[in-house]
């Protein structure tokens, strides 16, 4: 069983910055595949970020460049680092916890999920 609980975000104008935090419960998180999700008003949950046991990492096209994925399994934390943000990040993003252990982009790996935390960019 994992925990996770999201920090971090906020409203920022367009172009500014936000580091989510995620922190997870249990003994075993240096084990899971750690990832990164987001929904918006009216739309799918989508693949962010996903970073896998041992630190590698894949990004949507729509984000690359912009954000970068990170952990620390001494903390039992991921961390989600959001740069040059657009109007369209705004969204609800979820941290979630991986069955496959390399990560992955699908919703249907997710063994586990936080409960969200809201980023507004205005323009």
């Amino acid at each position: 069983q994992v925990q996770l609980v999201e920090s971090g975000g906020g409203s920022v104008q367009a172009g500014g910055s936000l580091r989510l935090s995620c922190a997870a419960s249990g003994r075993t998180f240096s084990r899971y595949g750690m990832g990164w999700f987001r929904q918006a008003p009216g739309k799918e949950r989508e693949f962010v970020a996903t970073i896998s046991w041992s630190s590698l990492t894949v990004y949507a096209d729509s984000v690359k460049g912009r954000f970068t994925i990170s952990r620390d399994n001494a903390k039992n934390t991921v961390y989600l680092q959001m740069n040059s943000l657009k109007p369209e990040d705004t969204a609800v993003y979820y941290c979630a916890a991986d069955l496959n252990p390399y990560g992955s982009s699908s919703v249907g790996d997710v063994g586990y999920w936080g409960q969200g935390t809201q980023v507004t960019v205005s323009s």
